[in-house]
């Protein structure tokens, strides 16, 4: 998959990403906005293994975020399954040099068209923790609304927060 926006392109994870998203990825502040199976310090091994792993899933659901032909981030869905069936969570993260450009949120409301029109869901949802007003604007801006705080449910960098849930539904 190739999605060509403005400021960025959402493509397949390919051999050749592994230094830039090491570069990219390695950065604590990322780490603190995401689950901990993204890992910190983020090293090598951990692109190669991401890579591999993307591209295996079937559907594909994990894409790189490039600008200028080097991946600087990483979008993806999580299809739900069971009774949440019909729903996909989205998550992304993008190097911290690239925010406030507006890149996370063309690229959000790209992904969230394609999983409408490609999987069989009415809703995509993403988590934020409370700390991240950044990504809350993010999925603002790209259409989602504010469900829900889901509080004291994140233990993350030795902290008991909330994390507030957004959505979209078609």
């Amino acid at each position: 998959m190739e999605l060509k926006l403005e400021r960025c392109t959402i493509r397949n994870f390919r051999e050749g990403d592994e230094p830039s998203m090491v570069y990219h990825a390695n950065n604590r502040k990322i780490w603190r906005n995401l689950r901990d199976r993204f890992p910190h310090p983020y090293v090598l091994d951990d692109a190669i293994w991401w890579i591999q792993y993307a591209n295996s899933t079937t559907p594909v659901t994990n894409f790189a975020i490039a600008v200028d032909g080097e991946a600087i981030g990483g979008i993806g869905l999580i299809l739900q399954d069971d009774v949440y069936r019909r729903s996909a969570e989205i998550g992304y993260w993008l190097g911290e040099e690239f925010w406030g450009q507006g890149i996370v949120s063309a690229a959000v409301g790209a992904l969230t068209e394609y999983a409408f029109a490609n999987f069989d869901i009415c809703r995509v949802f993403a988590e934020v923790f409370e700390w991240n007003p950044a990504s809350m604007r993010v999925l603002e801006k790209a259409g989602y609304q504010f469900e829900g705080r889901l509080i004291k449910s994140v233990f993350k960098d030795g902290q008991i927060i909330d994390a507030c849930i957004y959505a979209i539904v078609r």
